[in-house]
């Protein structure tokens, strides 16, 4: 996530303030470093700090790779480090190992056009400037956290609506663990018993869609799916192909998701039994074709979808791997993604299974469209234990563990804004 704009920084307590909102938590045994931009704040990226008994060939590596994360701003011409710790200090030499650390930072960023700027350790109880050697502005052990608590930032962002919660994996995700909801899971079982068969159904398919935009229509914060709904969102989801689709969807639009399917070659051409879904839930008009804008195509809505659906010839329609890595649209639709993020956490609550972990995998490649590692690795740990050897979930699981930014976090322009469009 990219710092906003109108906020002015005015001290290190504003930075240090402005990391746990960038990252929705109190980071600990983190490294946090943030790009600049000129006097700008650029992108946040936070690791865990190596273990205090790597070797010199370890710190070396650790420091290269994330000199190469932060490539991925290209504006960026430096970068400001922050040491979480619990570990404490005496003196201004800082945690143990920290001067080592820093010393092969500043090399490989400096060798990557990103120099270090500042730095500051900031512990259970302190904080401090890497840097100063000075006991009159900087004494020792440091200066108090409260002074980062209470920081103006830390105010203004709160006005804004953001606050700061439990690191990801502390406690269920997504709020606490609701109980199995029978109502769902009953009907869920008719749908999969219903929907047996009609995969490859053009016409089943369409059905599908039009049910999931219907509810991202209605869906937003805790507004509750009909119970005959979300069993047949569920059973869905248990069709790899339609999951998909749903995913490509929200991002990318209709077309993009029907094309897709089209390229995949999934439908067949044999006629197959009615399509059927809940009542009432057609795809809302307004929303039933929205247009796609592939990168490098005219401004978004200059050549909109026919209300057929159909793609004219002269517009390309962006492929599944190209949207699922953020690849395209240039701009994903990060509201209806949200709505997605929603339904599918009230999905995951329902009850077990394999809908339970597609949900949560669902979820996880959101968190990781907005850039946010931490996030996708806890809601894929639930996608894993409720689905042990789920596909998507480990495939999603392999990029992360790689350090594979999303090609939206990597683009300004592009990147979720958490604190909506003056926070850029």
């Amino acid at each position: 996530m990219t710092a906003p704009q109108h906020l002015t920084i005015t001290g290190p307590e504003d930075i240090l303030g402005y990391v746990p909102h960038s990252l929705g938590y109190w980071p600990s045994r983190s490294l946090v470093a943030m790009t600049m931009q000129g006097k700008r704040l650029g992108a946040t990226l936070r690791v865990d700090l190596p273990e205090g008994a790597s070797s010199r060939h370890g710190l070396e590596d650790f420091s290269r790779t994330v000199a190469q994360y932060l490539l991925a701003d290209d504006d960026a011409n430096g970068t400001l480090l922050m040491f979480f710790t619990d570990d404490e200090w005496t003196d201004a030499s800082g945690p143990p190992g920290g001067r080592e650390l820093l010393a092969d930072l500043e090399t490989a960023l400096g060798l990557a056009g990103m120099p270090v700027r500042d730095a500051w350790y900031v512990g259970a109880e302190y904080w401090r400037n890497v840097y100063c050697t000075d006991t009159g502005c900087c004494p020792l052990p440091g200066r108090p956290l409260a002074e980062i608590r209470d920081s103006r930032l830390n105010a203004e962002m709160v006005y804004l609506g953001s606050s700061v919660g439990a690191p990801p994996g502390d406690g269920p995700a997504g709020g606490p663990e609701p109980e199995e909801n029978p109502a769902v899971l009953a009907a869920e079982q008719r749908w999969t018993e219903t929907l047996c068969g009609k995969s490859a159904s053009r016409p089943q398919f369409e059905r599908v869609l039009d049910t999931w935009e219907s509810a991202l229509a209605a869906k937003s914060g805790t507004t509750q799916l009909p119970h005959e709904v979300a069993g047949f969102l569920r059973a869905t989801l248990c069709v790899p192909s339609w999951r998909d689709a749903v995913l490509v969807m929200a991002a990318a639009g209709r077309p993009a998701a029907v094309a897709g399917a089209e390229e995949f070659g999934i439908f067949s051409a044999l006629p197959g039994p009615p399509a059927t879904a809940p009542a009432g839930m057609e795809a809302p008009a307004a929303t039933a074709r929205p247009s796609i804008q592939p990168a490098g195509a005219a401004e978004p809505g200059s050549s909109p979808v026919p209300d057929n659906g159909e793609v004219p010839a002269n517009q390309e329609v962006p492929g599944y791997g190209e949207v699922l890595l953020g690849l395209t649209p240039l701009v994903p639709d990060w509201t209806r993604m949200k709505s997605l993020e929603d339904a599918m956490l009230q999905l995951a609550h329902c009850g077990p299974g394999e809908a339970q972990a597609a949900a949560w995998t669902a979820k996880a490649w959101i968190e990781w469209c907005r850039g946010r590692g931490s996030y996708a690795h806890a809601s894929l740990g639930r996608a894993l234990e409720a689905a042990p050897g789920y596909r998507l979930a480990e495939l999603l699981s392999e990029v992360v563990r790689r350090g594979t930014i999303c090609g939206w976090a990597a683009r300004r322009e592009a990147a979720w804004q958490k604190f909506g469009t003056d926070a850029a």
